[in-house]
């Protein structure tokens, strides 16, 4: 059982520089060092194809559910803080990326402020955030759209394969 102050939290994880594998896995692991917070699960490493902006390497993509006793901002200034602990620079919109930390959902919340939006937009509509999820939390469902599961199906034409071990 959740203490009441935690939060359980979703973090898509996305890297196509400097061995993305390995950048998603210590990315990881460095979810459960933040303050007030616990590493629940990741998903398996997913490869995509970039979206937006074609002319890069495919992505490789996680999702980590977290318990986190940091406030949405709080959450959000965290991940930014490691992305540029790891090098990221952003040049522009849909870039190659050495990482890349979003929040996907935060409990139950629906915000729409500055700089966060929750659920995060377009992620029901991304078979790479949406399959991740889907392997750890299958049910869960994305507010204004239903299920992981469901969304997921609306996106079968989208290519996301799961890397071996």
């Amino acid at each position: 059982m959740l203490h009441s102050l935690f939060k359980r939290a979703y973090i898509g994880l996305g890297s196509n520089l400097s061995d993305p594998g390995a950048q998603i896995l210590k990315a990881c692991d460095e979810l459960g060092n933040l303050p007030q917070t616990r590493l629940l699960s990741c998903s398996s490493l997913y490869r995509s194809e970039p979206v937006g902006y074609a002319d890069q390497p495919d992505f490789i993509n996680a999702v980590a559910e977290i318990e986190t006793g940091l406030a949405p901002h709080a959450l959000l200034e965290a991940l930014l803080d490691m992305e540029h602990r790891h090098g990221r620079v952003r040049e522009f919109r849909n870039a190659p990326r050495i990482l890349d930390l979003d929040i996907l959902l935060y409990d139950d919340l629906s915000c729409h402020e500055h700089g966060l939006t929750l659920p995060h937009p377009r992620m029901h509509e991304r078979a790479f955030v949406l399959q991740p999820l889907h392997e750890i939390a299958p049910s869960r469902i994305i507010g204004g759209y239903g299920s992981v599961g469901e969304c997921l199906e609306k996106c079968a034409g989208q290519r996301v394969e799961r890397m071996e071990e």
